[in-house]
């Protein structure tokens, strides 16, 4: 076995994980108000490293972009237990894990636009968002629910896709506000009786 093939094996520091998040982490914020066709160089200076750093880890636009909708798909992912756990109640953590969701719809609809050609790399990434997101955003939804929070009987993927309709094109629209439209849906939501 050669070096190469020892070090592909070895889980990687602890140290070198948490510099690829902080990476990730801003690339993304870069990418939801500058789009993903941001350049590197602005997402370099959001992360503190070089360029070359960044190109040395993702060699390509599409590779960056797809380790960001990872990245992104696991921070929602742990964060609906995370604020279960904090809020004051399961409805404000169901409101601000949609928060979040947004945030990273506007990743995702980057990403359909750079993965065109790619029609099976981007639906494997749409089933690994929905196996990931969709038991999560159930949890909150049956929390709220059991609270007497919010009315019952819409699942999870629909309340996902209505948020995801409200969040398309939002990039290309001047003066379209879809955070504004998603926190009237949720608002939505509440129980008035």
């Amino acid at each position: 076995m050669g070096d190469d093939d020892q070090r592909a094996r070895r889980p990687r520091r602890a140290d070198a994980r948490r510099n690829e998040g902080a990476l990730l982490d801003a690339a993304a914020a870069v990418f939801v108000t500058s789009g993903v066709e941001a350049p590197v160089r602005d997402i370099a200076a959001r992360a503190g490293v070089g360029t070359a750093t960044i190109y040395r880890h993702f060699p390509t636009r599409a590779d960056l972009i797809i380790a960001v909708y990872r990245h992104q798909v696991e921070a929602c992912a742990e964060a609906g237990p995370e604020l279960l756990a904090s809020c004051p109640t399961p409805y404000t953590a169901l409101a601000r894990w949609i928060d979040l969701f947004v945030d990273f719809l506007v990743t995702k609809h980057g990403l359909a636009g750079v993965l065109q050609s790619d029609d099976a790399g981007f639906q494997n990434l749409h089933a690994y968002f929905v196996d990931r997101l969709v038991p999560v955003c159930t949890r909150l939804l049956d929390a709220a629910t059991e609270a007497g929070e919010i009315r019952t009987g819409l699942t999870a993927l629909e309340l996902m896709r209505g948020v995801g309709n409200l969040c398309i094109g939002a990039e290309r629209s001047v003066g379209y506000d879809a955070r504004r439209l998603v926190e009237v849906l949720v608002a939505g939501l509440r129980r008035t009786d």
